[in-house]
């Protein structure tokens, strides 16, 4: 199962296709029907590639890839809007092991409705290549890595120049002067 280039956004239903990346952020195009390409900005949006997501397990945590191979391999899944204990029990099924407490409802309702976006995809049926993948993958997983082991940047340094804003000129003063006001 291939899932290089897949994502998650923030704030965003539905997943989404790494295209690839501009000054501004990632160029994304949607896996659904319509196949909207959208932009989404570095600064503000957080994505999620499918291949580094793990659930919550009791000793350890679970790939989604497994997840996602047991549930192809039972053949079907239930509605993702179906009762929470009709998913709790077709997830102790797929994902034995889960921690029952961090594992939410909601996050069993994405995954399964995840599931069916990708299922009829070709990228279902692939092996992961060995390869690292396209420029803007690359990239995204890099800061992933660096955001979480680099603080935050400290403020500038205080000899940097401060940026001045001129002005226009002054008008010329008139030298007319009104008598007999």
């Amino acid at each position: 199962m291939n899932l290089r280039g897949i994502v998650a956004v923030s704030g965003r239903p539905g997943l989404f296709k790494l295209v690839g990346q501009n000054k501004v952020g990632y160029i994304l195009e949607s896996l659904d029907a319509q196949k909207v390409k959208i932009v989404a900005n570095i600064t503000n949006t957080k994505l999620a590639s499918l291949e580094d997501i793990t659930v919550y397990g009791e000793d350890e945590e679970i790939k989604l890839v497994d997840v996602f191979t047991k549930i192809s391999a039972k053949g079907s899944t239930p509605d993702p809007k179906s009762d929470t204990k009709v998913l709790r029990s077709f997830f102790n099924e797929v994902a034995p092991g889960h921690d029952e407490e961090k594992v939410y409802a909601s996050d069993m309702k994405k995954i399964i409705g995840w599931f069916n976006l990708i299922k009829d995809l070709p990228l279902f049926t692939e092996d992961t290549p060995d390869t690292p993948g396209t420029d803007a993958e690359v990239k995204l997983s890099e800061e992933k890595a660096n955001a979480d082991k680099k603080p935050k940047a400290t403020a500038k340094a205080s000899n940097a120049k401060a940026t001045t804003k001129t002005s226009a000129p002054a008008k010329k003063a008139s030298m007319t002067s009104k008598k007999g006001v």
